[in-house]
């Protein structure tokens, strides 16, 4: 009979918090997005860059709730939270680059940081979920 893996508590844990913490940060983006951009201290935003910012809101509720939907499957949430990984580099590597333009060094700052940190801790988890 096959038996099922087990998730890693702990893994589970960290990818309920990336999961939840992508729908909330993307929902907050997608519905209030000059409000939300200025409290991330961004720069007051032009149509181009409200529609990315949607963008990127949308596609933070999509990871989050993918990884939501997977946090029982090991192997699924082991993929999602690689992909949420690459995409939390992706937006630091970004953030570096925006870093060039004077107005946006503080948020710039705060996303290669955030972006980092996230990866990092996707990482872990994603390392742990490939030992259950």
């Amino acid at each position: 009979m096959f038996r099922r893996r087990h998730v890693d508590p702990k893994a589970r844990r960290i990818a309920l918090q990336i999961g939840g913490s992508r729908v909330a940060l993307g929902t907050a983006i997608f519905v209030a997005t000059r409000p939300a951009l200025r409290a991330m201290r961004f720069p007051e935003p032009g149509p181009t860059g409200v529609a990315l910012a949607k963008l990127g809101g949308g596609r933070d509720i999509a990871i989050g709730g993918l990884t939501l939907a997977a946090l029982s499957d090991p192997d699924r949430l082991r993929t999602v939270i690689l992909v949420s990984n690459l995409c939390d580099l992706a937006d630091a590597a970004a953030f570096a680059f925006a870093a060039r333009d004077q107005q946006m060094h503080l948020p710039a700052f705060s996303g290669v940081l955030s972006g980092g940190a996230a990866a990092a801790v996707g990482f872990w988890a994603w390392r742990r979920l490939g030992d259950a």
